[in-house]
């Protein structure tokens, strides 16, 4: 099936889709400038390889741990341990800034008759201080966690629970992610699948293939016939 047709609701994965996790460095005054795309990156990678390690031993602790051992990581790499960054840089990274194009694309969406919601490895903590810090929350008819499974994504239940908890089929959601790993993972499963590809990777030599790619959420309402 390589178009969307009956689809009644899209999901959006959260950080790096909605939320640029790259903000949070960013707005960091005192990270050194020179430095922070490395620390960005880096915490990232970090961040997704604890939570990918963490499902496969059978060790689950929740996202906003993995993500403070991940800017530990991070910093003692990087030689910025001693800068006292590391509370100012967890505060930020629960108030990221959305993407310009978010909340128009939610209101197509919504306006339009689809139902929308967040799936994420976030903490409800940390996912209620995102969506309201970027005025996200009458947009949403859900945000659903992992942390109710305790596993992290790309674990093939954490894909169910979003159907579970929405009461529709796999043909029936629309899947949005920036990560290519989790929308090859998606697709695998069996959504269908729109690849945000914000970064310009290669496409993975993963199983599963998206629908359709494109590098911005502005591109999802044409896709759907919104407009």
């Amino acid at each position: 099936m390589n178009d969307l047709n009956g689809v009644r609701a899209c999901v959006f994965d959260a950080y790096g889709t909605l939320f640029d996790f790259a903000s949070a460095a960013s707005a960091c005054e005192a990270a050194p400038a020179d430095r922070r795309a490395a620390l960005t990156a880096l915490w990232r990678d970090k961040q997704l390889q604890y939570s990918w390690l963490r499902s496969l031993q059978g060790r689950y602790v929740d996202f906003w741990s993995v993500t403070g051992d991940a800017l530990d990581y991070a910093l003692d790499s990087l030689g910025l341990a001693d800068l006292g960054l590391r509370d100012d840089l967890l505060a930020l990274y629960r108030r990221l800034s959305a993407f310009p194009e978010v909340p128009a694309t939610l209101r197509a969406l919504r306006s339009a008759g689809y139902a929308t919601a967040i799936l994420s490895n976030g903490t409800p903590d940390m996912l209620s201080e995102a969506v309201a810090e970027a005025e996200l929350g009458g947009l949403l008819d859900a945000v659903l966690s992992v942390d109710a499974l305790r596993v992290f994504k790309t674990d093939p239940r954490v894909y169910q629970y979003a159907l579970d908890r929405l009461g529709l089929a796999k043909s029936e959601v629309a899947f949005l992610s920036s990560n290519g790993w989790d929308a090859y993972a998606a697709s695998d499963f069996g959504l269908r699948v729109v690849w945000c590809n914000r970064y310009r990777q290669p496409r993975e030599r993963l199983p599963g293939a998206p629908n359709f790619e494109i590098r911005s959420l502005a591109e999802l309402p044409p896709l759907l016939g919104i407009g």
